[in-house]
């Protein structure tokens, strides 16, 4: 089969590869459609993942299709059937799933490969994380679950109440995402910042009530200020794995407010914090990472339920064959998310 290969730093090639056999417990699926993602892009920049994989290694994580094999044991499924896995799958043992705190079990089992004609999916992620797609459903759409469940998994930690004043710092996917659930499901006020004013007008169509392109404002804090009553905002959310924007974040948030720092930054950065800002104004600082099984099954009921137009936030459909133009595009901020289709 086709597939496509990370070996380094900005480093893919899609080339020949057997096709994949599932052993006990596994399904093949043929891949329908596989969404790109700025996790995807980063990855590709910076050569690896710290948690996901090492180069050379089956590249993509998103993707949604229709089974063509299974191993032996696999029940509940037949060949036929359309679904969506997840990336990963927890241990359901250890110390951190007995908490049911699954983003953090140091044994999750991984699994990439998602810009290929085929893929076969660990037995894991099989019992715990793969879901039927209902046939109405876009595969497309139904690829979106994986970065929707973290984006949910993020709202669900950082402290939102109705009505509360939000920044969104980051114009990509997954900010986009955080507007539309904020808006539509936690009846936020959302501000959203970001680089690209067409990104930003599809801010405005998922329902952000303003939005900011930081070339034209570039004191995001005295900015939010001004729209917050000289506070701050109840929360910010950084979507941009940028250490210096971490900072931004900080020091846009109201005395006690909460700031989500979801975006992944490179390996072994640092950011500084005023230590008086964050004590005298019980800031609350939150790391988030990944999703749990329970918001797999949310994102994938909030997309069939059509509520948010998500399919706003997919630029084009590309064959698999164009993967390389593809990612040079997202380079450029000319696409925003790109459905490959293997056929």
């Amino acid at each position: 089969m086709l597939a496509a290969l990370l070996y380094g730093k900005e480093d893919l090639r899609l080339e020949q590869v057997p096709d994949p056999t599932p052993a006990p417990g596994e399904v093949v699926i043929k891949v329908g459609a596989a969404t790109t993602c700025g996790t995807d892009l980063k990855v590709w920049r910076r050569g690896g993942h710290a948690r996901m994989l090492t180069p050379p290694t089956l590249f993509g994580h998103e993707a949604a299709g229709t089974i063509v094999a299974m191993g032996a044991g696999v029940e509940k499924w037949q060949i036929g059937d359309r679904v969506v896995a997840n990336n990963s799958a927890p241990c359901m043992k250890c110390f951190f799933c007995q908490r049911q705190e699954y983003s953090l079990c140091p044994h999750l089992t991984w699994n990439n490969g998602t810009f290929a004609e085929y893929l076969k999916i660990p037995a894991p992620i099989v019992e715990h994380n793969m879901l039927p797609v209902p046939d109405h459903l876009p595969l497309e759409l139904a690829a979106m679950t994986e970065p929707l469940s973290c984006v949910l998994h993020g709202i669900a930690r950082s402290n939102i109440k109705h009505n509360d004043r939000v920044v969104v710092l980051g114009d990509g996917a997954i900010g986009l995402m955080f507007v539309a659930v904020l808006a539509t499901e936690k009846q936020a006020e959302v501000f959203l910042w970001g680089g690209n004013n067409q990104r930003l007008e599809i801010g405005k169509k998922l329902g952000a009530a303003k939005t900011f392109n930081y070339h034209q404002t570039t004191d995001i804090p005295s900015v939010v200020k001004e729209l917050t009553d000289g506070w701050g905002a109840d929360i910010v959310i950084e979507a941009t794995g940028v250490p210096s924007v971490w900072e931004t974040a900080i020091a846009s948030t109201r005395p006690g407010g909460t700031v989500n720092l979801f975006g992944g930054c490179p390996k072994d950065t640092t950011i500084t914090v005023n230590t008086e800002q964050l004590h005298y104004s019980e800031l609350t600082l939150k790391g988030v990472f990944h999703n749990t099984p329970e918001y797999v099954k949310s994102a994938l009921s909030l997309i069939v339920s059509q509520k948010i137009p998500f399919e706003l936030l997919i630029s084009e459909q590309r064959p698999l064959k164009d993967l390389a133009q593809v990612f040079t595009d997202m380079k450029n901020r000319k696409v925003l998310k790109v459905a490959m289709l293997s056929c």
